[in-house]
């Protein structure tokens, strides 16, 4: 991250921007911005060669106006307490706006993964998970982490583990962390949850006739060109859903470099030439572009960043072609670049708003832990009997036998994955009515970002003056 931009002050300019439209009393809006706490650990390592390293990481939670507080853990070279701040305070907001009952919150541990053996990730991890135990920073009603950069499945099981062992194997443990592998509690849908709430969000935004008429677009994603920066996690699956869903994806860009090719590319088989080949360069019939950041400046309609913050600058902002910016990553735009870009009359859809969906489908899985039962298990072949008699009535009535695979589709009752995904959607389509409803109100006179602000404070506020101030 560059030096002149501190996230968290971009994230508090945003915040300032939105606050002014709002009539809370100042005192409130500086306790909703501020960070509550932050813990800086430092411990040592023992590396697998003898050697001992010493480590430096972070845990802050921003707000405590609902618990748990939530949020995940990056493994990355670059990590420093700023960004975890401002992680943190976006998690707040993000949660608020998808109406998901936590508090924002944000880890970071100061490492190059690659560097490190799997053994020594994991003695890392657990005495990361130590550390948190210790000062209270952990739990299924007090902080809940989850996967984010450098970080996944493995390691959130690592952390369920140390924390059952430190806790006398609490009733609702495994509560205390999601993300995890389904044989460790986690629900299906988590791992492409993020890329696929990124759909849901394009999909509904591309929904409205009126708003892709100012910028110059058919409503719906059929057709439309679509850049996509980073094939991580979040990134493969966005542009595989939006592929699926009818855009054609023009432009990929991952660290090594990108591709191009204007007629659309097949991210399963640029995925497949990636891990054969060890990059993406090269692919048959794209053109190579040989720095990544470029690929920002492609012509299409739709760009998703999808990578790192800080992406989109004062430096490239000119240069920006897409109409539509999705900001799939945390902070992929600086404000004075999204101030720049929204003046020039291009559409940005919020990162607090748009890659909610791992966060939703967290609170899915902290649910399913604190119930104990899966998703679908006390109801799915109730609705199953129920909708197999309601189409055997109409086939009596009528007379006319349902084809088969038809009758089939129709009468399946919901599994985990479909009760996951269907509550997905519905919040990603609730909170951009919201967000999109706030802007209206303003005469469309503010940005998404600034309306997302807007519900987000105004949520939060309500919380803090029905909470009261104690003592």
């Amino acid at each position: 991250m560059s030096a002149q931009i501190r996230f968290f002050e971009q994230v508090n300019r945003n915040f300032d921007r939105a606050a002014a439209f709002l009539k809370y009393p100042k005192g409130l809006l500086d306790q909703i911005k501020a960070c509550n706490s932050v813990y800086h650990m430092v411990f040592p390592l023992r590396r697998d060669d003898g050697s001992i390293e010493v480590v430096h990481a972070w845990r802050a939670e921003h707000s405590h106006h609902k618990l748990p507080v939530k949020g995940g853990i990056r493994y990355a070279a670059t990590v420093n307490e700023d960004e975890v701040m401002a992680l943190a305070a976006l998690m707040t907001y993000k949660c608020a706006i998808v109406d998901v009952p936590f508090g924002g919150a944000k880890g970071g541990v100061r490492i190059s993964r690659w560097k490190y053996s799997q053994s020594e990730v994991e003695r890392l991890t657990r005495r990361y998970t130590f550390e948190l135990v210790k000062k209270d920073f952990i739990g299924p009603g007090i902080d809940v982490p989850a996967p984010d950069y450098g970080t996944g499945p493995q390691e959130m099981a690592w952390i369920a583990d140390t924390y059952t062992a430190l806790t006398h194997r609490e009733l609702d443990s495994l509560a205390c962390v999601t993300g995890k592998p389904l044989a460790q509690g986690g629900v299906r849908g988590r791992k492409e949850a993020t890329g696929r709430g990124v759909y849901y969000g394009l999909r509904e935004a591309c929904s409205y006739a009126e708003d892709m008429r100012r910028l110059g677009l058919e409503p719906g994603l059929e057709g439309k060109k679509v850049v996509v920066q980073g094939l991580g996690n979040v990134g493969y699956h966005a542009a595989k859903f939006l592929q699926e869903g009818g855009a054609v994806i023009v432009g990929l860009a991952e660290y090594e470099g990108a591709i191009y090719n204007p007629k659309g590319l097949d991210v399963d088989a640029v995925m497949a030439h990636r891990a054969e080949k060890k990059s993406i360069l090269n692919y048959p019939g794209a053109e190579n572009i040989d720095q990544t950041r470029l690929a920002l400046e492609l012509e299409c309609d739709i760009l998703v960043p999808a990578a790192l913050e800080n992406q989109i600058t004062k430096e490239n902002m000119g240069r920006i072609k897409a109409k539509i910016i999705a900001e799939a990553a945390n902070g992929p735009v600086t404000s004075e670049a999204a101030e720049f870009l929204v003046k020039n009359g291009k559409m940005i859809i919020p990162d607090m708003y748009l890659n909610a969906g791992g966060v939703t489908v967290s609170y899915f899985e902290w649910l399913k832990n604190l119930s104990h039962v899966r998703f679908g298990r006390m109801g799915k072949r109730f609705e199953e009997k129920v909708n197999t008699q309601i189409l055997q009535a109409v086939e009596k009535l009528t007379g006319k036998k349902f084809p088969g695979e038809i009758f089939k589709q129709i009468a399946h009752g919901p599994e985990e994955l479909d009760l996951v995904n269907s509550g997905l959607e519905e919040t990603m389509i609730s909170a951009y009515q919201q967000i999109r409803e706030i802007r209206k109100k303003h005469k469309d006179k503010i940005d998404l970002r600034t309306a997302a602000f807007i519900n987000a404070i105004s949520k939060v506020a309500v919380a803090y003056e029905e909470l009261g101030i104690f003592p």
